[in-house]
């Protein structure tokens, strides 16, 4: 700025009446542009319509501008309707600029006045000064809107808390704030007491050490400055000379955005406030408040009485103005007043004179103007020296005026919520501050802080703790018990009048009155604590600066005093911080407190499972909430969880971009967030951040209409510095990584906050950062990050950037190296940890002020940087989704709960990706069975042409069939993978599963394909068979026919008629099969018996048969009679006796496992054996024991230390022999009813009587071929009805039945279930050691129900499918009569048409013994057939009138086993240590095994070697410790850390540390704890003693774990 002229400026005191002008008051000036008199002047409403804030008076709230919007910042010019956010998104990053918008279109081709013309002979004079030259304000600017106007109309159209906002904002930006302000439309005076409530102002004066005060409460001098008339000087410039002379704090003529029109600023007191920096180039020696009347004096008499009486000084500017002047009263009574006054004369050139005591006079006109300023400040100076206190101001006792409305008098809820915020701080009074908070607030002190060590402890057993009785389960179940105390006595301790009223402030219906009660509750705490902080502060700098000097000196006494002391001021420093955020944390701590007690508080006097709500009410009005407790160092999960499910369930589950920020302490990151969105995160020195809070930033509709951003809210998370100082002495670098590693995995993400330039300083942020990536890496979660150098000095020279971009890679690549040495990986560069550009992903910010402070405004070029980062993270924000409420608070859970290990990597379980896994999965058995049912079908299809002479199978047949399956399959994968919310998630499995349903068809194609392949032979083997069946019925046709003749000459009724055919059909039979040996059913024990009679004495095997020990051989517990010890090993145990027991125990587990291994193999053998096609033959019997000998033999020679009885091998092979003949059975039944031809004859009979007595009757051949036409279709419809109706039903029951709905997880849940209502020991031991069979046994038990409760339904079912095969048979002989009929074809074209239409529905083959050329009327057929179906098909129908009538056993497949090769075509691999099964739904799953909860070792008989201790463990329990267990049949000791080393079994398991563990595995070890002892021979005692905690788990308890963790 000139200083020579600073007349420019005006405060929008620039209208100069032309009568002023005439009378020659007034010289012609520079300044003197808008001297005439403006010709109109706009109404308010007319301006507020311009800005289109019509019907917004008092209406516009925070929240319509604290959004994510599209950016406005970078116009130059701004429309009149879109100024109001483009101001105050301006204002709200801190950019002073916001006083240089320009309100309008750019007409700069407009600011030229066009006076061309084309003669070419032009008078210079006459164009220059000739013309009556139009004024550039009455040309272009007169109907241009004042900036000032445009900011007192929002102002105006503001709510009372974005008043606040806006003034704060101003404040910051060293602007002058409105004081006085005229109401446009009432003209009432209104002192917005309330916008001045949060701001603050620091200053330092040479003589104390400074001091930070809220200026509502700040007692200072005040100078008036005010105008009488019109004048040509300007009093905004002049006081911006006096305050800041680089910045214009006051609005003035020369401010870009300035007009002529003024509207809302007449009359306007503005404030701003001159604070020291304790420098003797202060312009004053003490903090001093400004005062501005804008517009005449003399018209604003009520505002000049005001600031008048307040001043401590008054300083006028005049005109010349006439004695008898109506001003001239009023400078009268100023002048014989005794505060000092100082007159400014526009028309006088006299240097400062002092006319009396106390009063100047200094002139302006044509003097220097750095001479003027001088002389001004002097004489303030010199009147603050006769300053009384009385004159001193202060800004809370003008609301003592009256006659003017205070706005926080006026407004109900705001004194409502200032009430109850001093009733609360009345509690307070004559307290000690550092007693306060265990006072009030007990459950988040001593309890809290011990509750948060013991769970540590309880995640992170020490070495003295896990030997400590060796019992790591009690150790663990005693911690818990301590916790649970701590929680008792949290929940038992009173609930303080405090926080009585802040939860019912809390619990307010109105929104308006909680948020006033907040912040004046937060304003008066602050007030309480301030001092005796800032006091501590003081001692703890001066107790710090000693112990530097004393390590200096080298002398540790003192230097050990000394830190003990600072360690002492360390404390109270933490008492002593007092603030709402505390009292939250109170309230989330009698929360915690009360749902683990499961009860609420005695004098709590709502429900506090409400507590949670309101909470999420706050977070919906725009406060933060705290994530992690800064002074515990911990994440209350319970809290926070809690919050968040209120969150969503009254926001829904929204999503929302996480954007964290990390750095070291005091580098500006609150600022930075407050900036870039208008948030209010702490930022004073004073009180840095602590722990973490998370607030939210709604994205605007416009923004999501325009789909930039596809996600709800930006969730923005501050936290607490790195490298702390209150917390020296108590953080640890460990510290530091875990909130980095939390921050970073929270985040979507991460800003990496770096104060400065140099490099040392960054290292070990850095390390730190680098290290929580590569975490993230190692858990496969890729979050991004912007590194940003705050207080850079020259951010626009390129090549210097370019330089420190480079060092930066270089310094991130050796953090990196050094990273993954602590992490134990091999990564070398920073890219190899996370797509790094090293380009755009550093970002260089100017220092944030421009100047030094406490007077510099915020530097335009931070707000630029803010802008331009914020730009950067919205553009990479807009290619991502973000994640979901639900998922951020998995998210936490996870991270969390890791972090709590000592291991982050290897204990972390990502929850959500669980969760969204086993969802894909329900959706995976969705899809393979709807695959599955159409191959069902299309098998039935194939099976029926097959069974009709079409044996010709192409390869491709089967996947041309199922293509319309597999094309709605594929479509709605791809769609679930596309449009899911998840489907970032998704994505990495999507190749696995597509691959999958791939090989699935395949696999059922070729499955099918090797089934039909079978039929295709079994049906050319019976070709044989088949031609003599053929035979057979041309005999029996022929014979019936003639024989049928023959009696009907004889005459005689039909009984006579029916014993002679029965007479002939056995005769007929016998003749027929005479050379073919019958196929008998065999005693398959007898065989089994015989075959192991011959390596057994026969009476040994028929003992062991009638015993029936052998049914319970797989699931026994102790198999010491079965087992012999070598010799050695017998004399060894002779010397100490109690060591045979525990050899045998040792024994056993290898035993159980060769039972499995057997059972399995047998199985796989009879799988192989071809009984179906050949069937049954005593050398399958063989077989399977031969595989039995074999297998016992091979064990005995690789397990020197014992042989096996014979015993054992007897009852081995009685039992897998037992399984052998169920099935054998059922095999050689199939296989006899299709190759015996007297069992096919003896099917035949019926159909041959009624032929043989249609013949005896004289039918027709049409007749005959009716019947047999009849006769043939009635059993392949039962056939086809039946097939049907079980696919039907398979699929009916996956919707019906709770247990078969989702996925293999959901079926387990409910088979733990039902095992616990049953409370049935032997079938607990068959689902831990042959789950499968378990499995199988539960689904068939469940579709048993089923046919029991939905018997009608299933009814229905079975005749809507008869009803169904009814119309296509119907239609099938219409539609082929009508085709044969038009091509004149007989009966023997007919039956084939009609063969041909039927050949995919039905099992008819169309070979019929009637001549059917003599069927000539085909509609008598067609008539006759159709009726007399129709009589056979209701007949049907009524045949089946209850579930008796339906025989399930006639399904090719039943319901229970399409479910069962549905469910249990997954996998089954077991956990080595507990028998867990792995939960994934795929059999030959890449990846590790895994499952979500693990169970106690001791249920499968594990115990401890060299002792007769079951083991209590959980594998997820001792994984985290540093104990070991020995290798299969060995005795290398193996870490459970390193479980996986501990044989091939374990290499592919993932088992990771959780202390969640299943409550219903503790109830079952605690109710069969007998059975079990009795089962395993062995006792849960000493190491495996079971903990008390774990006996008060009840049934109920149990059963409802599994809804909650399943």
């Amino acid at each position: 700025m000139d200083t020579h002229q600073y007349y420019g400026a005006v405060d929008v005191d620039y209208m100069v009446s032309e009568k002023a002008e005439s009378s020659g008051h007034m010289r012609s000036q520079p300044w003197m542009s808008f001297a005439k008199d403006v010709h109109f002047r706009l109404p308010a409403k007319q301006l507020m319509d311009r800005l289109h804030l019509e019907d917004k008076y008092q209406k516009l709230r925070p929240a319509d501008f604290l959004q994510i919007t599209e950016n406005l910042q970078s116009e130059e010019f701004c429309a009149e309707e879109r100024f109001a956010k483009t101001f105050l998104q301006k204002l709200l990053m801190l950019d002073y600029r916001v006083k240089c918008i320009k309100i309008g279109e750019n007409i700069e081709q407009n600011n030229t006045q066009q006076r061309c013309h084309e003669s070419p002979t032009r008078d210079a004079f006459n164009d220059i000064f000739g013309e009556a030259a139009e004024s550039a304000d009455e040309a272009n600017t007169l109907q241009t809107i004042d900036l000032m106007d445009a900011q007192m109309a929002v102002f105006h159209c503001a709510d009372s808390f974005l008043k606040q906002l806006m003034v704060t904002k101003l404040s910051q930006c060293q602007f002058a704030l409105p004081l006085l302000v005229p109401n446009p439309f009432t003209q009432q005076i209104e002192f917005p007491l309330w916008t001045f409530r949060q701001i603050k102002k620091s200053w330092k004066t040479t003589d104390d050490k400074g001091q930070t005060q809220p200026v509502y409460r700040a007692t200072t001098p005040m100078v008036a400055f005010f105008r009488f008339g019109s004048v040509s000087s300007s009093k905004s410039q002049l006081i911006n000379s006096l305050i800041n002379e680089k910045h214009d704090t006051f609005f003035h003529r020369n401010c870009p955005g300035s007009s002529r029109t003024r509207i809302l600023m007449d009359g306007v007191v503005e404030i701003a406030w001159y604070c020291p920096s304790g420098e003797k180039t202060d312009k004053f020696p003490q903090c001093v408040a400004f005062c501005n009347l804008h517009g005449d004096a003399g018209v604003n008499e009520k505002q000049l009485d005001i600031i008048t009486q307040m001043s401590s000084v008054n300083v006028v500017i005049l005109p010349q103005l006439n004695k008898n002047n109506h001003g001239m009263t009023k400078i009268q009574s100023l002048y014989q007043a005794s505060k000092p006054l100082i007159c400014l004369l526009t028309e006088n050139n006299s240097a400062l004179t002092e006319m009396c005591q106390g009063k100047y006079r200094i002139g302006l006109r044509d003097r220097n103007q750095s001479t003027v300023f001088e002389e001004l400040r002097k004489a303030i100076n010199k009147g603050f020296s006769s300053l009384e206190s009385s004159s001193l101001f202060k800004l809370e006792d003008v609301a003592k005026h009256l006659n003017i409305t205070v706005d926080e008098k006026t407004d109900e809820d705001c004194k409502r919520g200032k009430d109850a915020a001093q009733q609360m701080m009345s509690l307070l009074k004559n307290k000690y501050l550092t007693e306060i908070k265990e006072l009030f607030l007990p459950c988040q002190g001593k309890l809290w802080h011990q509750w948060c060590q013991k769970n540590k402890e309880l995640h992170r057993p020490t070495l003295s703790e896990l030997h400590k009785g060796e019992n790591i389960e009690k150790n663990k179940s005693d911690k818990k018990l301590e916790m649970l105390k701590i929680r008792e006595q949290q929940q038992t301790s009173g609930v303080s009048e405090f926080i009585q009223i802040i939860i019912q402030q809390l619990n307010s219906q109105d929104e308006n009155e909680m948020v006033y009660f907040l912040k004046w509750l937060g304003i008066l705490l602050d007030d309480f604590t301030t001092e005796s902080v800032s006091a501590l502060y003081r001692d703890y700098d001066e107790k710090w600066s000693a112990v530097l000097d004393l390590k200096k000196k080298h002398d540790k006494f003192q230097q050990m005093t000394a830190e003990q002391e600072l360690e002492r001021i360390s404390e109270k420093l933490e008492a002593a911080t007092f603030g709402l955020e505390h009292i939250l944390r109170e309230v989330g701590q009698i929360y915690e407190s009360c749902s683990t007690v499961k009860n609420n508080k005695k004098n709590l006097k709502i429900d506090f499972r409400t507590l949670p709500g309101l909470a999420a009410k706050m977070m919906m009005s725009g406060f933060p909430l705290e994530l992690m407790d800064g002074d515990a160092a911990h994440v209350p999960l319970i809290w926070v969880s809690a919050v968040l499910d209120e969150l969503i369930q009254k926001l829904g589950d929204k999503r929302v971009f996480v954007l964290s920020v990390l750095g070291i302490q005091s580098s500006g990151k609150s600022t930075m967030l407050n900036a870039m969105f208008g948030l209010q995160f702490v930022v004073s020195a004073g009180r840095c951040t602590r722990g973490a809070f998370m607030q939210l930033v709604k994205v605007s509709e416009e923004m999501k209409m325009k789909k930039q951003l596809e996600f709800d809210y930006i969730l923005v998370v501050d936290t607490e510095g790195l490298r702390a100082l209150e917390l020296a002495g108590k953080s640890t670098r460990k510290h530091d990584n875990e909130l980095a590693t939390f921050v970073v995995g929270l985040g979507n993400m991460t800003l990496i906050n770096v104060f400065g330039e140099n490099t040392a300083e960054m290292q070990d942020t850095l390390q730190i950062v680098v290290q929580a990536f590569l975490r993230m890496k190692k858990i496969k979660w890729i979050p991004s990050c912007i590194f940003v150098h705050q207080n850079v000095s020259d951010v626009t020279a390129g090549e210097k950037n370019m330089e420190g971009r480079r060092r930066l890679q270089e310094e991130l690549d050796k953090m990196t190296k050094l990273a993954a040495t602590l992490e134990d990986c091999n990564t070398e560069f920073f890219s190899d940890v996370i797509a790094f550009d090293v380009q755009n992903d550093v970002k260089y910010f100017s220092q944030l002020w421009e100047g030094s402070p406490p007077m510099a405004p915020p530097n335009p070029n931070y707000s630029r940087n803010i802008q331009e980062l914020k730009d950067t993270i919205l553009s990479n924000d807009s290619r991502a989704s973000g994640i979901t409420l639900s998922q951020f608070k998995m998210r936490i859970n996870d991270l969390w709960n890791a972090l709590l290990s000592e291991n982050f990597v290897f204990s972390f379980k990502n929850t959500l990706e669980i969760s969204v896994y086993r969802k894909l999965e329900s959706k995976y058995i969705n899809w393979t069975f709807s695959v599955r049912s159409a191959m069902l079908r299309i098998e039935d299809v194939f099976y029926n042409r097959i069974a009709n002479g079409n044996i010709e199978i192409q390869d491709n047949d089967l996947l041309a069939e199922i293509k319309t399956t597999k094309d709605e399959v594929e479509k709605s994968m791809k769609s679930y993978f596309d449009e899911d919310k998840d489907k970032d998630i998704l994505c990495q499995w999507r190749g696995r599963f597509v691959t999958q349903m791939k090989g699935l068809y395949d696999d059922l194609a070729k499955e099918t394909k090797r089934k039909l392949n079978k039929a295709i032979e079994q049906k050319k083997a019976r070709e044989n068979l088949d031609k003599r069946r053929t035979q057979y019925e041309n005999i029996l046709f022929t014979r019936s026919k003639e024989c049928a003749v023959s009696l009907k000459s004889k005459g005689g009724d039909e009984r006579v008629v029916k014993n002679e055919f029965n007479t002939l059909w056995s005769k007929w039979v016998t003749e027929m099969t005479e050379d073919i040996p019958p196929l008998n059913d065999f005693d398959l024990w007898d065989d089994v018996t015989q075959v192991l009679s011959e390596n057994h004495e026969p009476t040994f095997v028929y003992q062991r048969l009638n015993l029936q020990v052998f049914k319970q051989i797989v699931i026994r517990g102790v198999y010491d009679d079965y087992i012999i010890l070598q010799r050695h090993q017998e004399q060894s145990d002779k010397t100490v006796s109690s060591q045979h027991n525990i050899h045998n125990a040792e024994h056993n587990d290898s035993v159980r496992q060769l039972i499995h291994n057997i059972v399995q193999e047998t199985k796989k053998i009879m799988e192989k054996l071809p009984v179906r096609r050949h069937g049954y033959n005593v050398s399958y019997i063989q077989a399977i024991t031969d595989c039995v000998q074999k297998s016992v033999q091979q064990h005995e020679l690789e397990n020197q230390k014992y042989k096996l009885k014979r015993e054992f091998i007897t009852d081995l092979c009685l039992y897998v022999c037992d399984t052998a003949i169920k099935t054998f059975t059922k095999l050689h039944k199939e296989f006899r009813e299709t190759n015996d031809p007297r069992i096919y004859l003896e099917k035949q009979k019926a159909q041959y009587y009624s032929i043989f007595k249609n013949h005896w009757c004289g039918a027709t051949n049409t007749t005959i071929l009716i019947d047999f036409i009849c006769s043939k279709l009635k059993p392949s419809i039962l056939e086809a009805v039946y097939n049907k109706t079980a696919i039907d039903l398979a699929a009916q029951m996956r919707t019906d039945i709770r247990a078969l709905r989702e996925n293999r997880s959901n079926l387990e849940k409910h088979i733990l279930k039902s095992l616990a209502e049953k409370e049935d020991f032997d079938q607990y031991m068959q689902y831990i050691h042959q789950p499968k069979d378990h499995f199988k046994q539960f689904i068939k038990t469940e579709v048993k129900k089923y046919f029991i409760e939905q018997s009608e339904m299933i009814l229905n079912i079975f005749k809507g499918n008869l009803k169904q095969k009814d119309q296509i048979v119907s239609n099938a002989v219409h539609a082929v009569t009508v085709e044969v009929k038009n091509r004149r074809g007989d009966g023997y074209m007919w039956l084939s048409s009609f063969t041909k239409t039927l050949t995919n529905e039905l099992k008819f083959t169309g070979e019929s013994c009637v001549n059917l050329t003599e069927v000539k009327d085909l509609d008598f057929l067609k008539n006759h057939l159709s009726k007399t179906l129709n009589e056979m098909m209701i007949k049907l129908q009524n045949s089946f009138t209850s579930m008796n009538d339906i025989k399930m056993e006639k399904c090719r497949k039943t319901p229970d086993e399409i479910l069962i090769d549905h469910f249990c075509q997954c996998c089954w691999i077991q956990c080595p240590f507990c028998k867990a099964i792995c939960t994934n739904s795929m059999e030959d799953h890449s990846g590790d095994h895994s499952v979500p909860f693990h169970r106690s070792t001791g249920l499968n008989g594990r115990f401890y070697k060299g002792t007769s201790n079951l083991a209590n463990c959980f594998c997820t329990t001792e994984v985290v410790s540093d104990n070991w267990f020995y290798a299969e049949n060995s005795d290398e000791k193996i870490f459970w850390k390193e479980y996986r080393k501990g044989g091939p079994e374990l290499v592919n398991w993932s088992i990771t540390p959780d202390l969640s563990e299943l409550p219903y595995w503790k109830w079952v070890l605690c109710r069969f704890q007998k059975d079990l002892e009795r089962l395993y021979n062995r006792k849960f005692q000493e190491h495996g003693e079971i903990p008390d905690e774990w006996r008060r788990h009840t049934k109920e308890d149990a059963i409802g774990s599994l809804n909650k963790y399943i």
